[in-house]
């Protein structure tokens, strides 16, 4: 391993904003994982692992410890029976490949998570979801290190406390555990509808009756490339902001002043609404510019947030208050951050 000094970090983050890092360094495998946590330990050094960048910012004041890029890799089959399957999963392992691999396989339960940037390490984190899918409702197990403890622990579905774009991993034991291995079930079948609206006009549009996971996933591959950027060309973080979830009260009320409000009903008294469909109702158009600050939206999605011609974190960070502040003046709904920022440890 080598370990690298003062490290500008804007190439580990799809954003490309930030400060530099201390330390940083790549990890290949569980004992390398042990070996840079010890020298961190020793070092009394701050810590955290990373995947592609693709749902963290970084500040201006970069990380004043040890950054740990994962590079953790394995793809493992587990035959259930003749129709299920339990996989395991390295967590360094780039997301959307793994995907692929499941559905060239045959199997269903991760095809409309297609096309998602980042590592398998993040999908618990965040309970990545997406066209009425999340890793959560295939997840077996989460292998990780636990720094508490200092030992790899198995975490089983039921205890990783997922929400709505949220885990354990993101909230109460933020940091605690370092994800080394993502285990899930997966089922040969065929998805049937109905399916999330965007989706479902897809099939509609082309007069497809089919759903394998091939179709799916090449469907759900051609909606997303048809409204978000590539982050390898455009510097984006996806989608910025979090659809807000508010109770029946709250909704009932802008219903009454807002009838075309998008919403989806999450639960007898919860309702989903459109963060994107907020922004641009709140005077953020699809491909507003910010001359201040070199920030804007995508043309083809408000929700996406993209670095035109930013030169610091602190331009995002202007940005993503002008839009907040509009949003909460005009609906009494406060939007949140979707990717996470890292903030710099020697800063709290």
């Amino acid at each position: 391993m080598q370990i690298q000094e003062n490290v500008s970090l804007k190439p580990y983050s799809t954003m490309r904003l930030g400060g530099n890092a201390k330390y940083l360094a790549e990890v290949h495998n569980k004992n390398e994982l042990i070996e840079l946590l010890q020298w961190s330990n020793g070092m009394q050094l701050p810590t955290v692992m990373i995947g592609e960048g693709s749902n963290i910012i970084w500040t201006d004041n970069g990380y004043s410890g040890l950054v740990i890029v994962n590079k953790i890799s394995g793809f493992e089959v587990e035959r259930i029976d003749t129709k299920q399957a339990k996989f395991t999963f390295g967590s360094g392992e780039p997301w959307d490949k793994t995907v692929q691999r499941t559905v060239e396989l045959g199997y269903s339960g991760l095809e409309q998570l297609s096309y998602i940037p980042g590592t398998v390490g993040g999908t618990p984190v965040q309970n990545v979801g997406a066209y009425g899918q999340e890793i959560s409702n295939v997840l077996v197990e989460v292998e990780a290190y636990d720094s508490q403890t200092d030992q790899f622990v198995i975490i089983p579905s039921e205890q990783c406390g997922f929400g709505y774009r949220t885990s354990r991993f993101k909230t109460n034991d933020k940091r605690r555990f370092f994800i080394t291995a993502v285990s899930v079930k997966l089922t040969k079948q065929h998805l049937q509808p109905p399916f999330y609206t965007t989706l479902q006009q897809y099939f509609n549009d082309r007069n497809i009756h089919e759903y394998s996971p091939a179709i799916v996933r090449q469907a759900v591959i051609d909606i997303r490339t048809s409204k978000l950027p590539d982050p390898n060309e455009k510097a984006n973080n996806g989608s910025f902001f979090s659809n807000p979830i508010v109770s029946d009260s709250v909704f009932e009320k802008l219903n009454q002043q807002f009838r075309d409000i998008p919403h989806w009903i999450v639960s007898k008294n919860k309702y989903k609404l459109s963060a994107a469909w907020l922004i641009e109702q709140s005077g953020f158009s699809k491909g507003f510019q910010d001359i201040d600050t070199g920030m804007g939206l995508w043309p083809k999605q408000a929700l996406v947030v993209v670095n035109n011609s930013a030169k610091s974190a602190k331009d995002l960070q202007s940005f993503k208050d002008k839009i907040i502040k509009a949003v909460e003046t005009k609906f009494d709904i406060t939007l949140e951050q979707e990717p996470e920022t890292i903030t710099n440890p020697s800063d709290n």
